[in-house]
């Protein structure tokens, strides 16, 4: 008996776009294999939650395997990609060698970028993985803990201050999920740390924190996180961070909690692709997601410059990846069938940004909203956009439980607890 020839699909990366992209393609008549160097989905809106021990890491990620464990065309790989073959229709792997396709959908997502000042990451961590979330909240939880019993005055107040460096979405949450927790989560709990004890300072090179927001957005936002006791310093660039402060010109904030949220640089794909890249190393897509002159390659997600109608480059968040994927799917499909798919159209149904745990902004377009009702809204969003019911039910919970009482249940310093610094290294640049 002959078997039918069924086209290759492999996707790389399993964040939302590369899921929504296998997903698309359940039912289709292709065999999909999705490569990723992490064995886990996760749901990166709520990983600030994990840096500021609101939820665990295990609420807010699952196992790929087991997503994609009814999907009988589809099979998932735990490997790195290192390069790939567009002439021979291969794809590099570091432990399995070449794997060839039939079409291609990169979907590696971003990294942190500190303009040029790389080794600033190992004072002021950013978040877009697990592993970065529970580094903040080590190093958030263990600077309370050391203040709780440090004698010098100078000392103590750097070790209560915290500094958030870039005030778009991700630093106004973190800044409010912080002050949340230094001014009244964790002040019941220590003897010597108050409510007053604490200083947030959140920094933003913007003119106006959620630049990307409407204005009257944007003022409600740093009126409700100005509520919560963050300093809000705007109009700044971080010159300097070093282990024990932040400079700002000739301003110098002592800290031993600075978290990076100022920028993205997207993964090495467009270099693996020989294509052409924006300024954050974005590859240039054409109008269906492929590469200049290479039809059977699609870049999704953060790792592709993509312009919206408006002709603006369309935003790194959830909702474009997922579209994109999906895009990417049906794009295969119209091509194998013999048709040439519609030029991929964004369908924006919104931003949305929270401040704390009453508070949130956002945007419908012609519609606006602020406070209690936007943060439900937020919540339900969140929680419905999870990937698990197990999910669902732990992170639903946790934020009705955070509301109701302030607990942060997460609070778990783990690895190794390393001595207080020397004062020659908490003077060293």
């Amino acid at each position: 008996m002959t078997q039918t020839f069924r086209p290759h699909v492999v996707i790389v990366g399993a964040g939302f776009g590369g899921l929504s992209a296998a997903r698309a393609l359940a039912h289709a008549p292709v065999e999909v294999t999705v490569i990723d160097k992490r064995n886990h989905h996760l749901f990166q809106p709520l990983l600030y939650q994990v840096a500021t021990a609101a939820l665990s890491p295990a609420d807010i990620a699952g196992p790929i395997r087991a997503i994609l464990a009814g999907q009988k065309n589809a099979r998932v790989l735990l490997d790195r990609v290192t390069g790939v073959d567009v002439a021979n229709r291969t794809v590099s792997l570091a432990n399995a060698g070449p794997l060839a396709y039939d079409w291609l959908i990169v979907a590696t997502g971003a990294r942190h970028s500190y303009f040029g000042k790389d080794h600033w990451g190992a004072h002021a961590p950013g978040i877009k993985t697990i592993d970065d979330a529970t580094a903040v909240r080590h190093k958030v939880l263990l600077a309370l803990e050391r203040a709780e019993t440090e004698t010098d005055p100078e000392r103590r107040k750097a070790l209560l201050t915290f500094v958030l460096i870039g005030a778009g979405p991700t630093g106004v949450e973190m800044a409010g999920a912080i002050a949340e927790l230094a001014h009244r989560s964790v002040s019941r709990d220590f003897r010597s740390i108050t409510p007053h004890c604490s200083r947030v300072v959140l920094i933003g090179s913007e003119p106006r924190v959620l630049a990307a927001f409407p204005e009257d957005l944007s003022a409600a936002a740093q009126r409700a996180i100005e509520a919560l006791g963050v300093e809000v310093r705007l109009g700044s660039k971080v010159t300097h961070v070093a282990y024990d402060h932040v400079e700002i010109g000739e301003d110098i904030i002592p800290t031993h909690t600075a978290i990076w949220a100022a920028g993205v640089m997207a993964s090495p794909a467009a270099e693996w692709l020989a294509a052409p890249c924006d300024r954050a190393g974005r590859a240039v897509v054409d109008s269906d997601l492929t590469v200049p002159g290479c039809e059977r390659v699609f870049v999704i997600g953060d790792t592709a410059a993509c312009v919206g109608p408006d002709r603006r480059p369309l935003p790194g968040i959830a909702p474009v990846a997922k579209q994109q994927g999906r895009y990417a799917a049906q794009a295969i499909l119209a091509r194998i069938a013999g048709r040439e798919p519609q030029p991929f159209a964004y369908r924006h149904y919104g931003n949305l940004a929270t401040i704390g745990r009453k508070r949130a902004v956002i945007d419908f377009g012609r519609v606006h909203l602020t406070g209690w009702l936007a943060w439900v809204l937020w919540s339900v969003a969140h929680v419905f956009f999870l990937v698990g019911f197990r999910n669902r039910l732990a992170v639903g919970w946790n934020l009705v439980w955070n509301y109701l009482t302030f607990a942060r249940h997460a609070r778990l310093i783990t690895g190794e607890v390393e001595a207080s610094a020397p004062e020659d290294r908490r003077l060293a640049a």
